[in-house]
């Protein structure tokens, strides 16, 4: 990440000129953060729908093994580690 520019030695053009690349840059970033969201949502909803038709076929979608380590995740032991404290 680039240092922040000592603001008293700019001219009022270069603080402007700044402005305006940040908040391009800025703009660019939101438009990247809305792509990778909308990707997302749709990972998420070819997820669902595949657990939806495994769950109407009769599989389990959720096994004893998924609640496990979901609880270990939880107590913080995700990678064998044990939580803070114990």
């Amino acid at each position: 990440m680039d240092t922040f520019p000592d603001l008293g030695s700019l001219s009022d053009q270069e603080l402007k000129d700044l402005i305006q690349q940040l908040t391009e840059e800025e703009v660019d970033i939101s438009y990247r953060r809305r792509i990778l969201h909308g990707k997302i949502d749709i990972l998420r909803a070819e997820l669902v729908n595949r657990l939806r038709k495994r769950h109407e076929g009769g599989e389990e979608v959720i096994t004893g093994a998924d609640v496990q380590r979901l609880t270990d995740i939880l107590a913080g032991r995700a990678s064998g580690e044990e939580p803070a404290g114990e």
